[in-house]
């Protein structure tokens, strides 16, 4: 595997290059880079297969440098520091990303993951993009892994998400489903600002596809599209709150 190093801090550069010698003597570094603009170039000369990207530099970020190359053709890796709004607009395009400092054991298997799947899509980038132009802005789309594809879908086409075990199924509004392999507490916590309650241990729902709540056989809620969700006697109390504020 070819891979450039984008960063305008030299040591921290020095440091992930000596990391990738040892632990994954298959990758061979072709290009480095301290910036946005040094970077562009490079990447205009170079192809790498593999681009570890830092976030935030001297003379712009990471995002910048992905405007100006335009079409993405090799996978990235992000490396930021502890920034919580990136770090989430990387969980909802399911994008890799590394803190600093960089753990070797999540540089392996971040290395592995990319040796599984291959390259990300372009479409991904581009949501990506959106998750970040505006801060105050709510995510309108989740990109999705499933074992045969990534799946970029509409938060609001979403009816309900169950769990199974480390993997979580979603339901769709035109009745598609998708198992994906992750697990539903990670979507509870991207989710809980579009509408959705964790009415059950196994269970989130959009609130806007409830149908009606049904006192018998302990209570549960019946969805717009017929399934019937069970509502844990634990979290009865908030879901009665919640159809109350409804």
């Amino acid at each position: 595997m070819k891979a450039i190093l984008i960063d305008d801090i030299e040591q921290a550069r020095i440091t992930l290059r000596k990391d990738l010698e040892y632990y994954a003597p298959d990758v061979e570094i072709v290009g480095e880079a301290s910036g946005v603009v040094e970077g562009a170039k490079l990447l205009k000369t170079i192809k790498p297969d593999i681009l570890f990207l830092d976030i935030q530099m001297q003379d712009g970020s990471g995002f910048d440098l992905l405007d100006i190359i335009g079409e993405i053709d090799f996978k990235i890796i992000f490396i930021t520091a502890s920034d919580a709004h990136a770090i989430k607009a990387f969980r909802y395009a399911a994008i890799d990303y590394l803190l600093k400092p960089v753990d070797p054991d999540e540089l392996q298997t971040a290395l592995k993951k990319f040796k599984a799947s291959g390259i990300n899509e372009n479409e991904k980038y581009k949501l990506l993009n959106e998750s970040l132009k505006d801060k105050q802005k709510h995510n309108e789309r989740l990109a999705l892994h499933s074992q045969e594809k990534i799946s970029i879908v509409e938060i609001k086409d979403i009816v309900r998400c169950e769990s199974d075990i480390n993997y979580t199924q979603f339901h769709f509004s035109d009745k598609r489903k998708i198992m994906v392999t992750r697990t539903l507490k990670d979507f509870e916590e991207l989710l809980q600002n579009h509408g959705f309650f964790r009415v059950h241990q196994s269970h989130l729902i959009n609130t806007k596809y409830i149908r009606e709540y049904s006192k018998q056989e302990g209570g549960h809620l019946v969805m717009t599209d017929g399934s019937l969700v069970p509502v844990s006697t634990r979290k009865k109390p908030e879901v009665m709150k919640m159809l109350e504020e409804l």
